[in-house]
């Protein structure tokens, strides 16, 4: 963990050699699950995860602001300053919430990024229904019953239905991706469904790939071998399209 000057302190994990290799998780940022996924991805990669609420690392209960998603990608920025050697660049990988993070940061910060991954972002206003697909969305996640996002009892899940899924849901990402430097990325078992729809549109609209990934929704926690081999085998073919 290292502390920006300014700020609250940056909570993150590092595992592995090789490339820089950002990964941003999916709902409230907690990188629960993960594990399998950013083991096999160690073997090629110096994997990078970031935990923008410092979940994981002793703040989980602790009240939480409503979060926007410029502050994920600028926190996730001065996590690649830290780590990023003086002129250096990395690979970024996020899901979810984390895609719309990865998407938002290789618009403010292309210069650092060699290659972006963005796994089903739920950012679904891009969609000609998107304002009815979001109140489905939101409707189908926050039902009455949820758990808490606060105190002894908050989860992760909580923090994410009170404070990360209605404004992330909001975002639309507004820029041009760098030839190249991005994936949008859907899993196959989410053919048909709004979060596959948003992936191929954006990848459209935002000049990238489209890259359909095992499983569905969850494929990092479902089917994390067989992920982690297939988002090896995009970052590094577009290195070496890049190469070329």
């Amino acid at each position: 963990m290292a502390e920006p000057p300014h700020g609250e302190p940056l909570h993150y994990d590092v595992a592995g050699s090789g490339p820089v290799l950002l990964v941003l998780p999916g709902g409230a940022g907690h990188p629960m699950g993960l594990g399998p996924l950013t083991e096999r991805l160690a073997a090629h990669f110096t994997v990078v995860t970031y935990d923008p609420l410092g979940l994981a690392h002793g703040r989980l209960g602790l009240p939480v602001a409503e979060q926007r998603v410029a502050d994920w990608s600028e926190g996730a920025h001065r996590v690649l300053e830290a780590v990023l050697p003086e002129g250096g660049s990395a690979y970024v990988f996020g899901t979810s919430s984390g895609g719309i993070t990865a998407l938002d940061l290789l618009a403010r910060h292309p210069g650092r990024l060699a290659h972006v991954v963005a796994h089903e972002p739920p950012c679904v206003t891009v969609l000609p229904d998107g304002e009815s697909r979001r109140a489905v969305l939101i409707g189908q996640l926050d039902g009455p019953g949820r758990p808490p996002s606060q105190g002894a009892e908050a989860t992760p899940y909580g923090v994410f239905l009170a404070r990360v899924l209605r404004p992330f849901t909001a975002h639309v990402p507004a820029f041009t991706a760098p030839p190249g430097g991005l994936t949008l990325a859907a899993g196959a078992d989410s053919a048909r469904q709004p979060l596959y729809d948003t992936a191929g549109l954006l990848a459209e609209r935002l000049a990238g790939g489209f890259v359909e990934f095992p499983g569905g929704h969850l494929g990092t926690l479902d089917h994390p071998v067989a992920f982690a081999d297939l988002l090896t085998d995009t970052l590094l073919r577009s290195s070496a399209r890049t190469s070329e």
